[in-house]
């Protein structure tokens, strides 16, 4: 989470800045170091240079891999600003991929969960979203297309229960998802308060806040499957969790001296951009 939220916007991630941030969180220059070596191993970054004055370039793949995360994030804006109503249609991927495809099976699986899907029985999963190009990306990528059937319902049932906001209840963890969201708010509250304050804020402190948000804001949204406000507990706290990182990201966007930006600033600076856009229009 580190060295992507520190992407420039042609790429490259500088080691010097990326060190330097890290001991402010409290890493160790050995725990930077292996972690750049395991992203270059694995191929999401080319390196170049040694110690300190060296230069991460991130692969297209890596850049990549970053717009879905925005997508969503957009998306759950727009749920936020009541632009996104639920049309009660349930969305639903079955797979059935041979032992012999593990890996590919196993990585789909996944990708669904991640992508917000949760299980109704073996190899079948529901979402309340249109995820059908997400997932059909994934089964293209892991050679599992042929095995994969998407289908739209409006009428669900498991068990006894049909009633949409019960079944979301029964099907998806919304205490455990709500106890992140509250977490991300108590960590944001306090930044805020620094970030539209008087005193003056050094690069690599604006840079501190900008990992620490954005590492809370993943670890609340990636278990999170986005589900439509009408069903959801009121008052749901993603929506005032979010709205308080918008408020941080627009004063770390104002604050910035434009240094080799992080993509990272632009990127969430356009998105709390169009989410106050919708808000106000």
């Amino acid at each position: 989470m580190l060295v992507h939220a520190l992407i420039r916007e042609d790429g490259t991630v500088g080691a010097d800045e990326l060190y330097r941030v890290a001991n402010t969180l409290g890493m160790s220059d050995q725990q930077v170091r292996l972690c750049v070596k395991r992203l270059v191993t694995e191929g999401r970054f080319t390196h170049q240079g040694r110690g300190r004055r060296a230069e991460l370039h991130a692969t297209p793949d890596t850049v990549r891999a970053l717009a879905p995360n925005a997508d969503f994030l957009r998306h759950a804006f727009r749920q936020d600003a009541g632009a996104a109503p639920w049309d009660g249609v349930w969305h639903l991927a079955a797979f059935a991929v041979p032992e012999s495809a593990r890996a590919a099976r196993d990585s789909l699986r996944e990708t669904l969960v991640h992508l917000g899907g949760a299980p109704l029985q073996g190899g079948l999963y529901v979402s309340a979203n249109a995820w059908e190009p997400y997932v059909e990306e994934a089964a293209q990528r892991l050679g599992a297309h042929r095995g994969l059937t998407l289908l739209t319902t409006t009428d669900l049932r498991r068990g006894d229960t049909r009633e949409p906001a019960e079944l979301a209840r029964e099907l998806w963890p919304l205490a455990e998802i709500a106890d992140r969201y509250h977490r991300l708010d108590r960590i944001a509250e306090p930044r805020l308060a620094r970030l539209t304050g008087p005193a003056e804020l050094s690069s690599a402190e604006l840079l501190t806040f900008a990992v620490e948000l954005a590492a809370e804001l993943t670890r609340a949204m990636d278990p999170d499957p986005l589900l439509p406000p009408q069903l959801l507990p009121r008052p749901w706290p993603g929506a005032r969790a979010r709205e308080r990182v918008a408020r941080c990201w627009a004063a770390l966007y104002a604050r910035d001296r434009g240094e080799a930006r992080p993509a990272l600033f632009r990127r969430y600076a356009d998105l709390t951009r169009e989410a106050a856009e919708r808000a106000t229009g």
